[in-house]
């Protein structure tokens, strides 16, 4: 051994001093993931807890009951193994904790009882704690005229604690011993409302929160509902056109080529090409549309919506169907946005449709579009004798048209002109439309 030098407690050992290889067990890191792991073990305990809190209840606080039942007879075991008759005293103050969440006011009242009758009979014991936890209950759970009546009784129960028992014998004579006892047993009364209290603001404000949250799913699904209304009653609208239109067609041109087919078997071939040629014009709409409402139709957007452009096509197709259709287009059709040039084009194939359906044969129709900076307007009349005496072309059709031209700030007018026919005018207004309120809020 080597001698270092001496110093009050003698010669140091330097050996001794040298420095010792830290334990792998002992690392920062080890330590860190140790302090890691026991505070997961920590929160997994409380998280379980919780859960077993808000399914069985009744079966937590009779478990808590028996916990507290056993810590408080464990300072007097002797007085209550020499007077068995105390454990009723015992078992009357802390067991009715079990129900106390089931019935507080109750339990807190049968609680009071026992320890009044305890009062009575024999001294104090570490159970009357338990009317605390009862006071506690009565706080959080219900309204506030019980939990004042409750808080009343209990410091009624901290007098008569004071008049009964007193400070211990030493201190009997002492008025400020007193008073500070009295105060401590009031402030831990106090303590005990105040905290139930704040564990029942506390639950009310979560009530709340969870409220507002359910009022704002309910509000967010009724927004999704009215969406996918709207969303329905367009694609409704849209379809109606498509099929209404080209069905119409098919079926002048069948009857056509019908009635042709004994004198002109050429025409009626030509009917029935043409015929043909509306099927495949109407798949091809039908298959445009359809592809942009599919994600996974890649070539959907390729597809230009008709618009003022397809008018000339539209009308040589209705005049194939047997209906002479003139069109007079003025005006800058560049200037018109795409939406609003589908608009009109839907229009005007609803009222041509309306027109191959409801007019006596022999009709002429006339389309008119004035294109502007600031506007379309739009008239579709013709000459024909309705075949039924009512309002032949009113229907879902027109309620649709209504629907379209509102999107536009316009009115539409259909009825009968006064020599005879019908027409359907309409003004779409371009310019800008007022912006919606929510978007200016989000923004």
């Amino acid at each position: 051994m080597t001698a270092g030098p001496a110093y009050e407690n003698g010669p140091v050992d330097v050996t001794a001093c040298r420095a010792v290889p830290a334990t792998p067990g002992r690392t920062p890191a080890a330590r860190g993931f140790t302090l890691l792991l026991t505070r997961w073990a920590a929160a997994a305990g409380r998280l379980r807890l919780r859960v077993l809190d808000e399914r069985y209840p009744t079966a937590v606080d009779f478990a808590c009951a028996l916990a507290l039942l056993a810590l408080t007879a464990a300072p007097q075991h002797r007085l209550l193994a020499a007077h068995p008759w105390l454990t009723l005293f015992h078992l009357g103050l802390v067991l009715p904790l079990g129900l106390r969440r089931r019935a507080p006011y109750a339990v807190f009242g049968v609680m009071a009882a026992v320890a009044f009758v305890q009062w009575l009979t024999t001294s104090g014991m570490p159970a009357d704690m338990a009317v605390l936890f009862a006071l506690y209950t009565v706080a959080a759970h219900c309204p506030r005229r019980r939990t004042l009546t409750a808080f009343a009784v209990a410091e009624l129960g901290v007098v008569l604690l004071m008049l009964r028992w007193g400070p211990p014998p030493p201190y009997g004579n002492t008025l400020a011993f007193a008073a500070r006892l009295f105060l401590l047993l009031s402030g831990t009364t106090l303590a005990a409302l105040v905290l139930g209290l704040n564990v029942r603001a506390r639950r009310a404000q979560l009530a709340a929160l969870h409220q507002r949250a359910r009022e704002l799913e309910l509000q967010r699904d009724q927004r999704a509902a009215l969406a996918v209304a709207e969303e329905r009653s367009r694609i409704a609208r849209e379809m109606h056109d498509i099929v209404t239109h080209n069905l119409s067609v098919m079926v002048a041109l069948a009857d056509g080529a019908v009635y042709a087919n004994p004198h002109a078997p050429q025409r009626a071939t030509a009917a029935m090409r043409q015929s043909a040629e509306t099927g495949r014009q109407a798949l091809t709409d039908m298959r445009r549309f359809l592809g942009v409402l599919r994600a996974d139709e890649p070539d959907a957007l390729r597809h230009p919506q008709p618009g003022l452009g397809q008018l000339p096509a539209l009308v040589a197709q209705v005049e194939a169907a047997g209906l002479p259709t003139g069109l007079a287009v003025t005006g800058s059709p560049a200037a018109v946005p795409p939406s609003a040039q589908l608009t009109v084009y839907r229009l005007v194939q609803e009222s041509l449709t309306n027109t191959l359906k409801h007019a006596a044969p022999g009709a002429r129709a006339q389309v008119r579009v004035d294109c502007s900076a600031g506007a379309v307007e739009l008239s579709v009349e013709d000459d024909g004798r309705p075949l039924r005496a009512a309002d032949g072309h009113s229907g879902q059709g027109v309620a649709g048209m209504r629907e379209r031209a509102a999107a536009y700030g316009g009115e539409l007018h259909a009825g009968p002109l006064p020599g005879g026919g019908w027409r359907v005018a309409v003004t779409l207004d371009l310019g800008p439309r007022p912006a919606d309120p929510e978007e200016l809020t989000s923004g």
